[in-house]
């Protein structure tokens, strides 16, 4: 009973927290950097959809949109190794949207898309990334040995800001 008790003592009490990540995605350099609680932890080369670095306007562009996303779920993926989704459409890329919208700057039968992640390159197809290969829908894409790391790495919840 007393290993119980200061079992639990030390888990709420003595136990450090968890540390708090962020992720800053910056489409102009191609690099993927990781911050913890101390600042700076890792970067990683990254990829995206299309060679046009401007904020995803509509489903099927190829573009990575810009904007705050945060984690919502993390899975397998029999290619790419790991599966990390964005929360993307959230409320500012929906209002991003209408207003395009309305303002006649994509088509009224325009769709938003969704789906929007971080995975790896098939494991054979590294290159990419070192070559600067834009090669996704949309997503952003790490090399396949990196996956493993940042998958691994970040929670559900963490916050990820892609900036062009």
């Amino acid at each position: 009973m007393l290993l119980l008790i200061f079992g639990l003592f030390f888990n709420f009490f003595l136990k450090p927290p968890a540390p708090h990540y962020k992720v800053v995605i910056d489409k102009s350099e191609y690099v993927m950097q990781v911050y913890d609680d101390d600042g700076w932890l890792a970067s990683y080369p990254v990829v995206f959809g299309s060679n046009n670095q401007s904020d995803k306007k509509m489903e099927g562009d190829r573009l990575t949109p810009n904007g705050h996303f945060k984690i919502v779920l993390k899975k397998n993926h029999d290619q790419w190794g790991k599966f990390i989704l964005l929360d993307y459409p959230n409320e500012e890329s929906v209002r991003k949207f209408r207003s395009r919208k309305s303002a006649g700057a994509i088509p009224a039968s325009a769709k938003i898309g969704g789906g929007i992640g971080i995975h790896g390159t098939r494991p054979n197809e590294e290159f990419a990334v070192d070559k600067y290969l834009n090669w996704t829908n949309g997503c952003i894409s790490t090399k396949y040995s990196d996956i493993f790391e940042v998958y691994d790495m970040l929670p559900v919840g963490t916050e990820v800001d892609i900036q062009e």
